[in-house]
């Protein structure tokens, strides 16, 4: 029973990293439109996630690797309710991954222009859907005795899902905006820290409108006190924007993004996957967990790569500390050129 509570704490860990180092790359994408208004500009927001984007995705992963193994009766039934949803969160990141890693490739403008399109959605769709999926977990799903989900996609769209899906999304719109304020100079700075401002009432508003729904729907005196901490990080981080400390306003966002997974794990404890028709249905942290064996063996293999996997990704966002300036984000093709030019201007002196 131990580690059953454990490796539940441990998913909601995981999923607490996605939204905190994932959230901000969703964020710039979604901004990217709006804060950089020429190629230049966009280079350099892109290149405040370039590094990290791929690295921060691998907690999705993790996320769901760790959920297969631990409690592969809610992977079943949660992928198997939600497969729409969740191959569309899929596309959005193929989509958000092809946007990144060919527009430093593609020589024309209009080739750009797609691969920026292509980032937009591919940051958008998993912002809205995640979301929707977790406020879906928080109220409930139509499930059978034998723990399959009957209802259909257009079940998971009920308006407390949808608030759940326009939250995050703000949420990491507002965390890259930070982000970005953080990372950059110049004009994109400028423009993300007026992002910031005209996302913050809505931000708040929705935030405080899922909240209130989601007392009536699965509340006790936990998740009161997480949706307080939540709402003073979000509003600890506008002030702070406006005062200029950029630091610890990332810090605040950090922190509500963290705490969102752990609102919504905290919301469905002891249970994994409540039904919302007969909760006698329920998957539970019990019923739905692997052998003692597994668990543990996964313990001990999480505690010897842990901190290996750590590590290394506190390295690399050490070594790519620095603010990021249009001399460091020169596009592959522009390099190419300028190094055929140089070889050719060697072997013309040299003749």
């Amino acid at each position: 029973m131990v580690l059953q509570d454990l490796w539940f704490g441990l998913v909601a860990v995981l999923w607490a990293g996605f939204f905190l180092l994932e959230g901000f790359d969703l964020g710039v994408g979604m901004l990217l439109p709006f804060v950089a208004h020429d190629d230049e500009e966009r280079r350099i927001a892109l290149g405040t996630i370039t590094p990290v984007w791929d690295g921060n995705e691998v907690w999705l992963l993790v996320a769901g690797g760790a959920t297969f193994a631990a409690f592969p009766e809610w992977y079943a039934s949660a992928f198997a309710g939600l497969y729409l949803a969740l191959a569309l969160v899929l596309a959005g990141l193929i989509l958000r991954g092809i946007g990144i890693e060919y527009r430093g490739k593609v020589a024309t403008e209009k080739g750009r222009a797609w691969c920026d399109r292509a980032l937009f959605v591919g940051s958008l769709l998993p912002s809205v859907l995640l979301g929707v999926a977790f406020a879906n977990f928080v109220r409930g799903l139509q499930m059978n005795a034998a723990h399959v989900v009957t209802g259909g996609f257009w079940d998971l769209l009920s308006p407390y899902a949808l608030l759940g899906g326009l939250v995050t999304t703000a949420l990491f719109a507002f965390h890259g905006s930070v982000f970005l304020q953080l990372r950059t100079e110049g004009p994109v700075r400028e423009q993300a820290r007026k992002a910031t401002g005209w996302l913050a009432v809505p931000l708040v508003v929705l935030a405080v409108g899922f909240f209130v729904a989601s007392f009536f729907v699965r509340g006790d005196a936990l998740t009161v006190a997480l949706s307080i901490v939540i709402a003073v990080a979000v509003l600890a981080a506008i002030e702070l924007v406006r005062i200029g400390r950029e630091g610890w306003a990332f810090a605040a966002t950090g922190l509500a993004s963290v705490l969102v997974p752990v609102f919504v794990f905290a919301s469905l404890w002891p249970d994994v996957l409540p039904a919302r028709n007969n909760p006698a249905w329920s998957l539970t942290v019990r019923n739905a967990s692997s052998s003692h064996y597994t668990l543990k063996v996964m313990t001990v293999v999480a505690l010897i790569m842990t901190p290996v996997v750590l590590g290394y990704q506190i390295w690399t966002y050490w070594v790519f500390r620095a603010r990021v300036t249009g001399e460091r984000v020169t596009p592959l093709a522009e390099r190419r050129a300028a190094r055929t030019s140089a070889n050719e201007a060697y072997r013309v002196s040299d003749a």
